[in-house]
């Protein structure tokens, strides 16, 4: 049996602690150059901002834009929707699957756990509800769990509306 002395006991010790500080002293650097934000984690779709003040939702005329509204604009807004929502009919993502949207029942896709905000909602999808919701979902159902920040623009809001009541054509 080989014995130490405390000399050697010492030195073990003192490399396996000089040995931690080094480590920790890199992390401390390591962390001082490459900072990592660390602030909400979720998918936040950014949205700019109108030009000017828009109009309220009450004061837009809805059907006005509706007439004249994009679906092949739409589709283009789409995309910013596709991280969360499918076209395909039953095909639930993060969110509820937008298939016949327009006109159906708020909340009503059975097996989607909708939040309390939006199943205590009454009524359907009709332009009206559309348009207020896609304008700011927050604002709109107080407590919803859409991430969604909004779309300012009438404009983009009816080609949307227009797109998903085309199916996604």
């Amino acid at each position: 049996m080989v014995q130490m002395n405390t000399m050697e006991l010492t030195k073990i010790v003192g490399a396996a602690c000089g040995s931690l500080l080094i480590f920790m002293l890199i992390g401390f650097f390591g962390e001082s150059i490459y900072t990592v934000d660390r602030g909400a984690q979720a998918y936040v779709i950014e949205v700019a901002e109108g030009e000017g003040g828009e109009a309220e939702a009450g004061s837009v005329d809805v059907e006005a834009l509706m007439a004249e509204a994009d679906p092949g604009a739409g589709a283009t807004i789409w995309r910013r929707c596709a991280a969360c929502h499918s076209l395909d009919e039953g095909v639930n993502m993060t969110g509820p699957s937008l298939a016949g949207v327009v006109g159906r029942d708020i909340a009503s896709i059975d097996g989607f756990s909708y939040s309390s905000a939006l199943s205590s909602l009454d009524g359907s999808w009709d332009y009206e509800h559309l348009f207020g919701f896609l304008e700011n979902p927050r604002g709109y159902a107080p407590g919803t769990t859409m991430i969604f920040a909004g779309l300012p623009s009438p404009e983009d809001r009816a080609n949307i509306i227009a797109y998903l009541e085309s199916g996604g054509s």
